[in-house]
């Protein structure tokens, strides 16, 4: 199927790594469903999209709440008539030591960052059986390897909870032609890092071999390959894209 053909969603595709994500496989040919819970500027990356010739639309979604994870997947199919690729991008990282976590915290970073994932995928799997092709794209965390650092507990096992859904996920739908990644990234420069103290950041950069942060461009075109027709023997899996900051 042409890359032209395909439909992609992108979820927390206002900014960051999502939004790059978005225009990334925009440049590769699919048309591309920007999905975030700031409805205006994902007005904004699909405006811009659209400014370059190719096709986008911007859907104001929470993705903690199942019903609209559902309308998410019915919109997109009938706007464009299939759906090809998820990408599970959406998540939130408070820092919180655990000493003052709250149980109403700790339920929205779990509903946002690994509940959506949940009901998102067999939402698009499912609507991606007609096509007998399909590609689900998880974005989980070097934090899920490591259990988190810097005040990032649950975060960090929510990412966990993210690798071993890709399993299974990957498992429940490969006889229909759909495949199940996850890309594992280390530190990317986007807001999830600005509230590091100035000394947490350097203890971060000082920790990869690079010696540097991700731009998010550079996950966007791992996501992008594991969207892809090359990842067609690629189900399953755990990408690690860190810099070298971990190399399990």
């Amino acid at each position: 199927m042409p890359s032209q053909d395909r439909v992609a969603i992108v979820t927390g595709a206002a900014r960051g790594l999502g939004a790059a994500t978005a225009q990334e496989l925009s440049r590769q040919g699919a048309k591309v469903v920007i999905s975030d819970i700031d409805g205006l500027l994902a007005e904004g990356v699909a405006a811009e999209i659209r400014q370059s010739g190719r096709d986008a639309l911007a859907l104001r979604v929470d993705v903690s709440k199942i019903t609209e994870l559902d309308a998410l997947v019915k919109t997109t199919v009938d706007h464009f008539g299939r759906l090809d690729i998820l990408v599970n991008n959406a998540a939130i990282c408070p820092r919180i030591p655990i000493d003052d976590m709250t149980e109403e915290k700790f339920d929205q970073i779990v509903d946002i960052n690994l509940k959506s994932v949940f009901f998102l995928s067999r939402a698009a799997g499912n609507a991606m059986k007609a096509g007998k092709w399909g590609r689900i794209v998880n974005v989980s965390s070097v934090g899920g390897r490591t259990g988190g650092i810097y005040a990032s507990t649950i975060y960090a096992a929510t990412k966990a909870g993210v690798m071993s859904m890709t399993k299974a996920f990957a498992r429940h739908f490969a006889p229909h032609g759909i495949t199940v990644t996850c890309v594992a990234p280390g530190s990317v420069d986007t807001r999830l890092m600005s509230d590091l103290s100035p000394e947490s950041l350097r203890g971060t950069i000082e920790g990869v071999p690079l010696k540097r942060l991700a731009d998010p461009l550079e996950i966007a075109r791992v996501i992008a390959f594991l969207a892809s027709d090359g990842s067609s023997y690629m189900t399953g899996a755990i990408v690690d894209v860190n810099g070298g900051a971990l190399m399990p």
